[in-house]
């Protein structure tokens, strides 16, 4: 959900040098980004890097993609370092963020706390978000950052969660943390965090769950943000199991005409990965 849609002037005025930070492709570049793949399995790269490639041809846009596959040790990748204003997917890193410090001192969330969390990922609830966001302060999310090795996400300054700059490295790295164990969230945590992102309402599941096959457990948060520049901001982070492959995709973009446009491009690429991974 866009932060502060009826707050935009304020909200926008207030992340006008961040604004200026959301990376496009450089007018000078020698060539456009190309899609990149590499796989254990024969063959799969050179798939998926040549779907991928169609389903972004001819779209609208500044498109950055990431795909990891365990099973088939296959990555694919599209802009991986370009920024983009977070809008909602940013609220995952918020939610990681209050279990990482909670799991510090070895207590459970509150109730409260239990409610807000739900709220701001079932239902991309901004209110949630912006009472966490300040709970939290953005002194511990670049603690949660920094043990998380996402290196090249920047929060948002004075309580504007949604300009938080992230890119699809950073965002893969989270989607990792969150399907694998590690020293930075717990087995608990990494549960919890699946569980709201499998339980967000039916409206707000489109993007990189596209396409996939009915046996592919599916966990997703999307955002959306309109502003001055670059349009429409349409995101799209999510974690897949199932069918024999273990696998997080991350699709995001700006110049967006619409957010509607925004979605098929995202459901665009998903569509591809889910069907050549489901035949791989």
């Amino acid at each position: 959900m866009t932060q502060g849609i009826s707050r935009r002037a304020r909200w926008v005025a207030g992340g006008a040098l961040l604004a200026c930070v959301a990376a496009a492709t450089p007018a000078a570049a020698a060539a456009t980004p190309t899609v990149g793949c590499t796989s254990a399995k024969a063959g799969l790269a050179d798939k998926l890097k040549k779907d991928i490639t169609a389903a972004l041809a001819n779209r609208k846009g500044t498109i950055a993609v990431g795909l990891y596959d365990r099973s088939t040790k296959t990555t694919c990748t599209l802009r991986s370092s370009t920024a983009y204003d977070s809008a909602s997917v940013v609220k995952v890193t918020v939610l990681a963020t209050l279990l990482w410090d909670a799991q510090k001192t070895g207590r459970a969330l509150t109730s409260r706390e239990k409610s807000l969390a739900t709220a701001m990922i079932t239902k991309s609830d901004n209110t949630a978000t912006s009472t966490l966001w300040k709970q939290l302060g953005v002194t511990k999310v670049k603690g949660f950052l920094g043990k998380a090795g996402m290196t090249q996400t920047k929060p948002g300054a004075n309580g504007y969660w949604g300009l938080t700059q992230i890119t699809v490295t950073d965002e893969q790295k989270l989607m990792n943390l969150l399907t694998a164990r590690n020293t930075v969230l717990t087995d608990d945590s990494r549960w919890y965090v699946r569980k709201l992102m499998g339980d967000v309402i039916s409206s707000q599941r489109w993007g990189t769950p596209y396409g996939a096959p009915s046996d592919v457990l599916v966990h997703v948060k999307n955002g959306w943000l309109q502003r001055s520049t670059h349009g429409w901001r349409v995101h799209s982070v999510g974690t897949f199991k199932g069918g024999g492959h273990d696998y997080v995709m991350t699709v995001l973009t700006h110049g967006n005409s619409t957010m509607n446009y925004g979605i098929t491009t995202i459901q665009g690429v998903a569509k591809v990965i889910h069907k050549d991974l489901a035949a791989s």
